[in-house]
C-alpha cells in the first residue's frame, strides 16, 4: 500500500477511490472511539437513556450537511475542509480556521487517547502514562506508513472488535444480574430505561430540545466543518457515495450509543457501580473483575483498537490540513510528491505531540469525576460554533468577508473559552459572576458559539459598508 503512495492526494485522499461503506465504519469508529466504549457505560450506569436525544441530533444534522454542505466539498479538487473558504473569504480566513482546527482536535484528541490508555494501564499493571507512550508510538507506525487508506481499514476491522466486545459484555452483564429480563425490568423501575427528558432546560444535559438542537448543530459542526470527517467524505469515489457514508454513520452512532448505554445498565442491574466509583472506571474495572478470560481480551482489544483509530485518524487529518492549509500556502510548494514527504514528517510530528497532550490531560482531567465524553467534547465545542457560523455566513450572508469572519471567529474563540471553563473560573477570585454561565451544559455551546459568530460577522460587514459608503 504504501510502495503505491506517491502524491499527497494518494496519503491524505486515499486517491479518492475508498467506498461509501468503508467510509461510513471509518466514520463511526473515529467519532465514537475509546470514549463511547469507557465513558457511555458509566452515563448508562449513573444515569439513563436520554443521552440518546443527542444522538437523533446527531443524524438530523448529519442530512442537513449531506443536502447543503457536501455538495460544495465536491466542486473542484478539495483537499481539506478548509480550500473552499480561500475562494470566498481569502487565504487569512482558511488559515485561522484551520489553526483552529489544529488546536480543537490537538486538544480534544488528548482527552481520547487518555481515555483510552486506562484499561491498558488496569489490565498490565503499568501506570497510565506507560500505557499512552505505547499505545501511541505502535498507531503512529502504521499511520506514518499506510496514509489515510490505513487509517481507514484498521477503523473497519477496530470497529468490529469493539462493538463485538460491547455486546459480549452486555449478554455478561445481563447475566450476572439474573438474565435480561429481571435487569430491564429494574433498570425501568429506576428510570434509568426513560429515553425522553421534556423540559427545557440549559442546565440539564440531556434534554429532547437541548438534543436535537445541540446535537444537530455539533454534528453539522463536527462532520460539516471539521477536517477529521471531511477528509473521509472526500476520500469517497462520489458525492452520493459521500452523502450515503454520512447519514449512514448517523443511523449506526446511534445503534452503537444505545449498546453501550445498555451495558452500563446491565453492570447496574448486577450491583456492580457503586456510587464511590468514578463514573469512567465503571466499565473497565467491570471487564477486569467480571468478564472470563476470553471475553475480557476481547473488550480490552476493542478499547484498544477503538483509542487507536483516535489516534491515527487524528494524525493523518492534523497532517493533511497542516500540510495543505498551512504548509502549502505558506511556502508556495505544492508540488504532490513534495507535499507526500512534507505529510508524513508532520504525521511523524502531530503523533508525539498528541502523545504528549494525553499524559498532560492524566495528570488533569484525571482527578474529576467529569466523564471523559462530556470533556472533549466541551473542549471540540469551542471552536465548532465559529466554524459552522462560518460556513452559514458564506453561504447565507453575502456582504461577509474576510475581515468579518475573522473578527466574529476570534470573538466567539474568546467567548467560549470563558463559556466552557466558566465553572472552573468562577473559583477564582473575583471572576464568581461567571458561576451562572458555568451551569450551561454543553450541547448548547455550539449553538452558542455558531450565533456569536453569525451576530459579530453580520455586524461586522454593515459597520463596514456604513464606513465604505462615507468615504
Amino acid at each position: 500500500m504504501t510502495r503505491r503512495q506517491t502524491s499527497a492526494g494518494d496519503y491524505f485522499l486515499g486517491a479518492r477511490d475508498l467506498p461509501a461503506w468503508g467510509i461510513m465504519l471509518s466514520i463511526v469508529a473515529t467519532e465514537t472511539s475509546a470514549l463511547t466504549v469507557i465513558s457511555v457505560p458509566g452515563v448508562g450506569a449513573r444515569g439513563n437513556l436520554t443521552f440518546l436525544q443527542i444522538a437523533f441530533g446527531y443524524l438530523l444534522g448529519r442530512i442537513l450537511v449531506a443536502r447543503w454542505l457536501l455538495p460544495g466539498y465536491f466542486t473542484g479538487e478539495q483537499e481539506t475542509a478548509y480550500a473552499r473558504l480561500e475562494t470566498r473569504f481569502g487565504v487569512h480566513t482558511r488559515r485561522l480556521l484551520s489553526v483552529s482546527f489544529l488546536a480543537t482536535r490537538f486538544l480534544a484528541d488528548g482527552v481520547r487517547i487518555f481515555a483510552g490508555a486506562i484499561p491498558l494501564a488496569l489490565v498490565t499493571g503499568w501506570d497510565v502514562g506507560t500505557a499512552i507512550v505505547v499505545m501511541g508510538v505502535i498507531t503512529l507506525g502504521y499511520t506514518w506508513f499506510g496514509g489515510l487508506k490505513a487509517v481507514v481499514w484498521a477503523d473497519v476491522i477496530q470497529l468490529a472488535v469493539y462493538v463485538g466486545g460491547g455486546i459480549a459484555a452486555l449478554f455478561v452483564a445481563w447475566k450476572l444480574a439474573g438474565g435480561a429480563g429481571p435487569a430491564l425490568a429494574m433498570a425501568s423501575e429506576a428510570g434509568k430505561l426513560k429515553l425522553f427528558e421534556w423540559d427545557f432546560s440549559f442546565s440539564v444535559p440531556y434534554t429532547f430540545l437541548g438534543g436535537l438542537i445541540g446535537g444537530a448543530m455539533l454534528s453539522a459542526a463536527s462532520h460539516g466543518t471539521d477536517h477529521l470527517i471531511v477528509q473521509r467524505l472526500l476520500a469517497t469515489r462520489s458525492l452520493k457515495d459521500a452523502q450515503r457514508a454520512l447519514v449512514g454513520s448517523g443511523v449506526l452512532v446511534i445503534l452503537q450509543f444505545l449498546l453501550f448505554l445498555m451495558v452500563g445498565s446491565a453492570i447496574w442491574a448486577a450491583g456492580l457501580a457503586p456510587d464511590e466509583m468514578a463514573s469512567d472506571q465503571i466499565f473497565p474495572r467491570f471487564i477486569i473483575d467480571q468478564l472470563p478470560s476470553g471475553i475480557s481480551g476481547l473488550v480490552i482489544a476493542g478499547i484498544l483498537a477503538a483509542a487507536m483509530s483516535t489516534i491515527s485518524s487524528s494524525i493523518n487529518a492534523l497532517a493533511s490540513s497542516m500540510t495543505n492549509d498551512l504548509y502549502a500556502g505558506w511556502t508556495g510548494k505544492r508540488d504532490p510528491v513534495h507535499l507526500f514527504r512534507v505529510g508524513r514528517i508532520f504525521s511523524l510530528v502531530w503523533g508525539l505531540l498528541l502523545i504528549g497532550a494525553a499524559l498532560g490531560f492524566q495528570l488533569s482531567a484525571s482527578r474529576t469525576d467529569t466523564p471523559v465524553v462530556v470533556l472533549a467534547l466541551s473542549i471540540a465545542s469551542i471552536t465548532y460554533g465559529a466554524l459552522l457560523g462560518t460556513y452559514i455566513l458564506a453561504g447565507r450572508w453575502a456582504r461577509a468577508r474576510g475581515p468579518d469572519v475573522i473578527l466574529g471567529v476570534l470573538v466567539t474563540l474568546a467567548l467560549m473559552a470563558v463559556v466552557v471553563f466558566a465553572a472552573r473560573l468562577a473559583a477564582l477570585p473575583g471572576l464568581g459572576w461567571l458561576a451562572p454561565i458555568g451551569t450551561i451544559s454543553f450541547p448548547w455551546y455550539v449553538p452558542i458559539g455558531t450565533i456569536i459568530t453569525i451576530t459579530v460577522g453580520v455586524i461586522s460587514s454593515l459597520v463596514r459598508g456604513q464606513r465604505l459608503e462615507a468615504a
